[in-house]
């Protein structure tokens, strides 16, 4: 099996379905380019949660603080101008729809790219299927990874690094959003914004220690923790 396999498929004009229905017509399993195997069984799938991506990857509240900056300071111009306030703030209505247009399509692209991607943890392997324009479905076997990084939010939600063996990489434009920062030359895909990100650790640790035939220790979060050790989940 190779480290990492790519199959690529059209984004377009796919919806969700119902529980027990595949939201991919190429899929013969839910969220996987493939049947899996016999013996191979699902411990997990999962979503982003697509209001902490919104956040943490498309920087709303960041956008937003700053064109709020923007628009203060283009009515106190106006206003210093001898502007009654009433006119300076029509005076930055074309402003203001442009800020409301980039909020919002940042927010649907959250929500799209949470909508379109489906992680899937096995005994064997981390299968992401992401994409919108174009669905690609990496297959990442637990055995060509040295380990893993887990960075939580609040509420218990987080993100997994995945730490490939050398020479196992993938693009980080292939990846994006779903790697990890910074790290273009050594890229680590990366299952974002987990709801459940401390139980998804757990499971991933205790599989990748079956499988590498060690004993699997809990993932502990603890702040200031960084790096990634194996088969123990490293916080960042």
């Amino acid at each position: 099996m190779k480290a990492i396999r790519r199959e690529t498929g059209h984004g377009h004009g796919h919806r969700h379905s119902a529980p027990g229905q595949h939201e991919h017509e190429h899929e013969p399993q839910f969220g996987l380019p493939e049947a899996l195997p016999e013996g191979e069984h699902v411990l997990w799938q999962g979503t982003p949660d697509w209001k902490l991506l919104a956040v943490t990857r498309f920087h709303v509240r960041k956008v937003a603080v700053y064109f709020a900056i923007l628009l203060l300071a283009r009515v106190a111009a106006l206003m210093s101008d001898g502007m009654p306030l009433a006119a300076a703030l029509s005076g930055t209505l074309v402003l203001g729809s442009l800020a409301v247009v980039a909020l919002a399509l940042l927010t649907y692209l959250a929500w799209y790219t949470a909508r379109t991607t489906v992680y899937t943890l096995t005994d064997r392997r981390v299968v992401m299927r992401i994409g919108i324009a174009l669905t690609i479905s990496l297959n990442l076997p637990l055995k060509r990874m040295e380990g893993a990084a887990l960075a939580l939010f609040d509420g218990g939600r987080g993100d997994i690094a995945l730490t490939l063996l050398p020479g196992d990489r993938v693009a980080y434009l292939h990846l994006w959003p779903h790697a990890r920062r910074w790290r273009f030359t050594r890229t680590e895909p990366t299952l974002l914004c987990l709801p459940d990100a401390q139980a998804v650790a757990q499971r991933l640790t205790e599989a990748w220690a079956a499988i590498h035939g060690t004993a699997a220790r809990p993932a502990q979060a603890a702040a200031g923790a960084a790096g990634a050790l194996a088969p123990t989940l490293a916080t960042r």
